[in-house]
């Protein structure tokens, strides 16, 4: 039974192959005219639907589209909806014909919707089909934004696995100006991501399939929240604005535009002005119901990055509540790593714009400074938010005493960039928290009694070596901070001092050592100092400090040869009790060469008596 259902369905699609086939397109020209002209070739109309397909060729699509736009379009607002019944009052043939019509016209979307994703159609095509449906969207509801039609426009992108950058580009450019459709755009955005929400998903894959199905579920759930990006960030919020003139609507009638010019009195301006707050205030709930929802999705990696990137300045200030994303943001803070840095941004935001309270944020902070921090890709953005967040003088000494110790020690790690951008930070640090200049210099704390008994005792310890003949015993320096603490409080850093900045004023590279002198001045004194601004360092590079160097101007330049001829390789200063004449090395060259040559001689000569004892008689 299946392989006949199976041959009844390809002979209808060839018989269906061979009726195309045999029109053209002055044929089909004539089957549009003769429907537009009079009722009764109303039995062209299902013919001409056949031609509108992803398998028709675009020629045969655009002409059979031409003629049932004309057709449909001054009949969309008399027909009743998909779902509507008929009333006692209405004539029951005329409605059941209007009832016809209306499922045709939905065969008609349907079938537009799927050359719109189709891989296989020509781009000029789907632009055509593109604004037919948004025509119809605009005329379709009497007038008023038809959604339902939008919103499987909308589906049909989102879900594609194909890619949807030029329809999206062609939705943002030509009307997503459009305020109507920019709120059923988040409207349609919120309902999808309800819909995938709702769904059994951990981790981007849906449960209770086996291992092949669900990589092929998780790889179409991440496309399909692509996709969703893609759209809800190509949607410009609304710019609050008490004036309703540059608000344009594509669904808006003409008797709306009429009644608006022949009454511009001061009372309707007033309830102008009042509808567009209002407006701005239901925009805004929207663009807030759509983000949350799309943040509650498992979010790809990659995508998540690039969220977190952009939340900052195209979300936060056009949310209703932006304390709704305390949640979000803090969970991304606790991964870690690079999530962590490029959370920072958001909650920064959010802390210090809108009040949160995040008891652990500077625990958080100190956990993030580790050596690969400066190999980040957004380090620059990571260390000016740092700078800001030590920037208050209300942090404990502690507090800001760890901060600059931890930096410190990543002195040692870190390349010559890095070692820059940590200068600038302690130098910042130390002039705003005077109470940490402590670690800079820190002497010992000892009375004058002990000391002399301490040095007393390192002496006849050092004479008792020296008559055993074992090494004298020094005394190593203890560094009470420990690098392995996560909690700055735990670091033991006011009991430290900062000896790493030593170590960079002998720094190989000469503008690492050359910035850490600064860190040699009183900066206590802030009317003498300055703050230095990190962002002037915070990207830098080996290319970067090259740059630098080789542009920079210097009084004396190293040469490249002697201003005067040298007389001999080394000079009598470098070795001390040595002399290099040119007499004695040139008897000891030729000594040599004597030796050598009587030593070859013998060999050669032992040579040929071994090889006669070898030969043969």
């Amino acid at each position: 039974m299946a392989t006949v259902s199976a041959n009844k369905t390809k002979n209808k699609t060839k018989t269906k192959t061979k009726k195309k086939d045999r029109y053209g397109v002055a044929e089909l020209k004539t089957l549009g005219n003769d429907l537009l002209s009079s009722a009764s070739n109303i039995n062209n109309l299902p013919l001409l639907l056949t031609f509108v397909s992803p398998s028709s060729p675009p020629h045969h699509v655009l002409e059979s589209l031409l003629s049932l736009h004309s057709f449909f379009l001054p009949l969309l607002p008399t027909l009743p909806s998909s779902s509507s019944t008929r009333a006692d009052d209405d004539d029951q043939s005329q409605f059941i014909y209007l009832t016809w019509l209306r499922s045709k016209f939905d065969d008609l979307v349907k079938s537009l919707v799927e050359i719109l994703v189709a891989p296989q159609c020509d781009e000029t095509l789907k632009e055509v089909v593109l604004d037919t449906l948004m025509e119809f969207v605009k005329v379709a509801n009497a007038g008023q934004f038809h959604s339902v039609i939008y919103h499987k426009l909308l589906r049909s992108i989102v879900q594609s696995m194909d890619p949807v950058a030029f329809l999206v580009d062609l939705l943002a450019s030509k009307y997503f100006k459009y305020i109507d459709i920019r709120y059923y755009t988040f409207i349609s955005l919120t309902k999808l991501t309800t819909t995938l929400d709702g769904k059994d998903v951990t981790d981007g894959r849906v449960a209770n399939a086996d291992s092949t199905d669900e990589s092929q579920l998780s790889s179409k759930m991440e496309h399909v929240i692509h996709n969703m990006y893609y759209i809800i960030s190509n949607v410009p919020p609304l710019e609050s604005s008490d004036d309703t003139s540059n608000i344009e609507m594509w669904s808006r009638s003409e008797s709306d535009v009429d009644a608006a010019d022949k009454q511009p009195n001061p009372e309707k301006h007033n309830k102008n002005v009042l509808s567009a707050a209002k407006i701005a205030k239901k925009m805004k709930l929207k663009f807030t119901k759509a983000w949350i929802g799309f943040l509650r999705l498992p979010l790809p990696l990659d995508l998540y990055k690039e969220v977190l990137v952009n939340l900052h300045q195209a979300v936060i200030p056009h949310l209703s509540n932006p304390i709704m994303l305390c949640d979000f943001l803090t969970r991304s803070y606790d991964i870690g790593g690079v999530v962590s840095v490029i959370a920072l941004s958001s909650l920064y935001v959010l802390m210090t714009q809108y009040g949160l309270e995040y008891p652990n944020f500077y625990e958080k902070l100190y956990a993030l400074l580790v050596p690969s921090i400066f190999m980040a890709k957004h380090r620059a953005r990571f260390f000016q938010l740092l700078d800001s967040c030590l920037k208050s003088p209300l942090l404990p000494a502690y507090l800001a005493a760890s901060f600059a110790k931890k930096l410190s020690r990543l002195l040692l790690s870190v390349p010559p960039s890095g070692a820059l951008v940590i200068t600038a930070l302690i130098h910042n640090i130390l002039r705003r928290h005077p109470s940490i200049n402590c670690l800079v210099h820190r002497g010992d704390n000892v009375d004058e009694g002990k000391d002399d008994l301490r040095k007393d005792e390192a002496i006849d310890a050092n004479l008792d070596n020296a008559k055993t003949g074992a090494m004298p015993c020094q005394k190593v320096g203890i560094d009470h901070f420990n690098n392995e603490e996560n909690n700055p409080k735990k670091s033991c850093a006011m009991r430290s001092s900062l000896w790493e900045i030593d170590t960079i004023l002998h720094h190989y590279c000469p503008p690492a050592s050359r910035f850490a002198l600064s860190l040699g001045n009183d900066l206590t004194v802030r009317a003498k100092t300055s703050e230095v601004n990190v962002g002037d360092f915070s990207s830098g590079s080996y290319a970067t400090i090259l740059g630098a160097e080789i542009s920079r101007r210097v009084k004396q330049v190293p040469l490249a040869f002697y201003k005067t001829t040298p007389s001999s390789l080394f000079s009598e200063t470098d070795f001390a009790g040595w002399t290099f004449k040119l007499e004695e090395t040139s008897e000891l060259i030729s000594g040599n060469d004597e030796s050598a040559t009587k030593g070859l001689s013998e060999h050669d000569h032992g040579g040929a008596v071994k090889r006669q004892r070898i030969e043969c008689p």
